[in-house]
């Protein structure tokens, strides 16, 4: 008796074990397929790469960031895939922006740096209606920086004398690149409240010639020692 005893609480307690074991992996609701257990490699959906990714700089939704906002129509229809994918891959020299592909010492495979291009395009960019063409993405004219400050003092300058918004301050030249700069004056900054390249002189357009020069102009007030001592100029005369 005392064995059958011992016997039967064995058995009662492998089953209450097997029964403990398997509630661990047990869910409480409905499922999920997000909460799938997946290799860090293996997730392609652009929400989840997104938020861990880019929303730190760019913003929760693409907008609100201290980065560029990803989701201003006018960048999307601006930038080519082609840059999206390079940029993101193996970040931008002279910002911020670092290297998220495996290839530059990333984390994100090729095919996850693909699926954040498709998710913005088809998130975020829309039909620009037939107008004045575009100013191009990557710079194709020489820029004059004597040109450029004529604009920039005529049409920018009401903005950007204040100091949060002050881009000729030479330690924010010093973290923005030429590219990121001509961007900017393009696209405009919508969650800033920075008007782009049709709105920038109501009535007048900047055309591509404009934005080289006012991106030289920019270029041509940078540092070599960016918040560090100045020289003092008159020594040396």
């Amino acid at each position: 008796m005392r064995g059958c005893a011992f016997t039967g609480g064995l058995v009662l307690l492998s089953l209450a074990l097997f029964v403990t074991c398997m509630g661990c992996h047990g869910r409480i609701g409905e499922p999920n397929d997000q909460d799938e257990l997946m290799r860090p490699e293996e997730v392609i959906s652009f929400d989840r790469l997104y938020q861990q990714n880019c929303s730190a700089c760019h913003g929760e939704n693409g907008s609100g960031g201290p980065a560029l906002d990803l989701s201003n129509p006018t960048y999307q229809a601006l930038v080519d895939d082609a840059s999206l994918k390079r940029w993101i891959t193996s970040g931008m020299p002279g910002t911020q922006m670092p290297a998220f592909g495996e290839s530059a010492g990333g984390f994100l495979t090729e095919q996850q740096i693909d699926a954040l291009v498709a998710g913005m395009r088809a998130r975020w960019m829309f039909k620009k209606s037939a107008g004045v063409a575009m100013p191009s993405y990557l710079a194709t004219i020489v820029g004059n920086a004597g040109h450029g400050e004529a604009i920039f003092q005529a049409s920018c300058v009401s903005c950007h004398r204040q100091d949060k918004q002050k881009i000729t301050n030479t330690s924010y030249l010093a973290l923005v690149s030429d590219q990121s700069l001509r961007t900017i004056v393009i696209a405009g900054r919508p969650d800033l409240g920075q008007p782009d390249w049709e709105h920038v002189r109501p009535g007048q357009p900047l055309a591509d010639q404009d934005v080289s020069d006012i991106v030289a102009y920019l270029h041509s007030l940078r540092s070599d020692t960016p918040g560090q001592p100045y020289p003092d100029e008159s020594a040396k005369r």
